[in-house]
């Protein structure tokens, strides 16, 4: 049997007297790719707080013993004129220029092992100068450093056109097919979730449907979570 690496029992959460999570349930294998799905205000990112232990909540989240989790955020608010670089900010995780070589390597900044002294261009650009994907990308390598086995990325193309997306999709299929990782990530795109989940979690504030894309979200699904705007996401039979 596929071993665990998550278990959600009765997870429920509230804050300042509204309930924003009901009840929910599911377990996680080990290197799998988890997609929670739902409408906005559905309690996705919140359910990511609370798996992360950022937040009170009632029930229980059962993490494997060896689990070392790394958290890629929606975006990072940055002031344009803020003078940091991308190698200060990798720098404030993890002062070890091989380590950051490796990580950028993986995100693809580095092509190859022998540029690693003369292609230095990006980390010494500043934070607030990067398109939105490669942003992403160094968030990626700051998650990285902390040697994870879980990853979980809050919407991780809000905000970047479709080459970025492609490109961010990409990145991750590629990082958990050279790596032993468990990766969630939140997501809109019903795409998406059929393309690289293994599992689907769909939510609005109750658990709508847990388990295999391709036999678990039907159109009873999608009018559960998104209601009179059901018609505005499209499912393939």
């Amino acid at each position: 049997m596929p071993e665990k690496i998550l278990s959600v029992t009765g997870l429920s959460v509230e804050l300042d007297g509204h309930k924003i999570l009901k009840n929910i349930s599911f377990e996680l294998n080990r290197d799998s790719t988890m997609v929670v799905l739902g409408p906005n205000g559905a309690g996705k990112t919140i359910l990511f707080k609370a798996l992360l232990g950022l937040i009170p909540f009632k029930g229980s989240v059962d993490w494997a013993k060896d689990t070392r989790i790394g958290y890629v955020p929606q975006k990072l608010a940055v002031d344009k004129d803020l003078p940091l670089t991308v190698n200060e900010f990798l720098n404030s995780k993890e002062n070890n220029k091989e380590k950051i070589s490796e990580v950028m390597r993986k995100v693809g900044f580095l092509k190859e092992a022998e540029h690693i002294h003369n292609d230095m261009r990006v980390l010494k650009t500043r934070v607030g100068d990067l398109s939105g994907g490669e942003l992403q990308r160094v968030l990626i390598a700051y998650a990285l450093l902390g040697d994870p086995n879980v990853l979980l990325f809050d919407e991780p193309t809000a905000g970047i056109d479709v080459a970025g997306e492609e490109t961010v999709y990409g990145l991750i299929n590629k990082l958990k097919a050279d790596k032993d990782l468990t990766i969630i990530f939140i997501s809109h795109e019903l795409e998406i979730v059929s393309k690289y989940a293994d599992s689907v979690l769909c939510l609005n504030k109750d658990k709508i449907c847990f388990g295999p894309p391709d036999t678990t979200i039907d159109k009873e699904v999608l009018e559960k979570m998104y209601g009179s705007e059901a018609h505005l996401y499209h499912h393939h039979d």
